[in-house]
């Protein structure tokens, strides 16, 4: 059971609401003013603190500064319930690291949706998301659904991609994120010698060209649609608005990045000291999770010029490797699509 620490001089208002989030099914606790709070917040660890401002002992923004510099309670969620609507008083408590105002009189719903939106926050601070493309996906459609950002989905139109159409081109400015809502879309570098190399495979959920947005730098690679897609665009200042209004939010997910970053690293080291048997493994892994992670049985729909170019190796070094394979029965190839018979085999090839 989370509980709650409300701090409030003011005995009705103090009563009122831990009964409301007592109704609500959470653990209370309550305090009559800041210097009691601050000894109960101590002593118990809530999972959130209601803090009022104006009261005797120690008011609220001595609170918040004596829990923030405690160790043990630095992290815990604080919201203010208060009386003072001035500007100022907003911008004080903010600043001191408050995650959230409440002003009186307010409804019941208003105090345990705060109360929810900070939980799922700590929630969502505290879990492991894998550092790729899946995992920094899951994280913002987590950070959406917990309502810490504004409902993307609900604020811009899809549009309508052909095969081969460009959502961006390397060196320049970005403009959007963009949401892939159906399809298939990838992410290249050209080479001065004008080969190409895939830098990243994009399917139906993910968002697209964040990095550039995130460091605020031109594009290192370019975005091309492999098949018929709808995307959404949602405008830069729109996205880093909604992530920089949050900082822990924004932190984490750059923590999340700096570790995909690292993951393609690995991947290039990879592609310059692996076997091609080793590399192309590990490429029919890598785009089997990204394009069929929800049916490993589908048969992977990708151009075999693409697929060297994921891989870094001519088209017929691609060929020929992948009817070795399949004469080892680690694949099957119909009507010029690959199955993926043996998923555990390719992933742990030894040469």
């Amino acid at each position: 059971m989370k509980s709650v620490l409300v701090i409030d001089d003011n005995p009705d208002i103090r009563d009122n609401t831990a009964e409301i989030l007592e109704m609500a099914g959470y653990k209370t606790f309550t305090a009559e003013n800041g210097k009691k709070g601050v000894e109960v917040a101590q002593k118990e660890k809530p999972d959130v603190i209601v803090c009022d401002i104006m009261m005797p002992e120690l008011d609220g923004y001595g609170v918040l500064h004596l829990l923030r510099k405690n160790p043990d309670t630095e992290n815990i969620p604080f919201v203010f319930l208060t009386a003072k609507t001035e500007r100022s008083d907003f911008r004080k408590g903010m600043e001191m690291g408050a995650d959230d105002y409440i002003t009186k009189p307010f409804e019941d719903i208003e105090l345990l949706n705060a109360i929810e939106v900070r939980l799922k926050k700590v929630a969502i601070l505290g879990n492991k998301y894998s550092p790729s493309q899946q995992g920094i996906n899951q994280f913002i459609k987590d950070v959406k659904n917990a309502g810490l950002i504004s409902q993307l989905a609900d604020q811009y139109d899809v549009e309508n991609y052909s095969k081969k159409q460009t959502l961006y081109q390397e060196t320049k400015r970005p403009r959007y994120l963009y949401y892939l809502v159906k399809g298939k879309v990838k992410g290249f570098k050209t080479h001065e010698d004008g080969k190409e190399y895939i830098t990243d495979l994009f399917s139906d959920g993910d968002f697209i060209g964040y990095p550039a947005l995130i460091e605020d730098k031109n594009y290192d690679d370019s975005a091309v649609v492999l098949e018929d897609a709808e995307i959404m665009q949602i405008p830069k200042e729109d996205f880093l608005q909604m992530m920089y209004g949050n900082m822990d939010i924004a932190a984490k997910f750059i923590r999340i990045i700096t570790q995909n970053v690292k993951e393609k690293e690995e991947r290039l080291l990879s592609l310059a000291y692996s076997s091609l048997r080793k590399r192309v493994a590990k490429a029919l892994v890598d785009i089997q999770s990204k394009f069929n992670a929800e049916n490993s049985t589908k048969p992977l729909e990708i151009s075999r010029e693409d697929f060297a170019h994921y891989v870094g190796t001519a088209t017929e070094s691609l060929i020929r490797t992948l009817s070795d394979f399949k004469s080892e029965k680690l694949i099957e190839i119909k009507e010029g699509k690959i199955a993926i018979i043996n998923l555990e085999k390719l992933k742990h090839l030894l040469y």
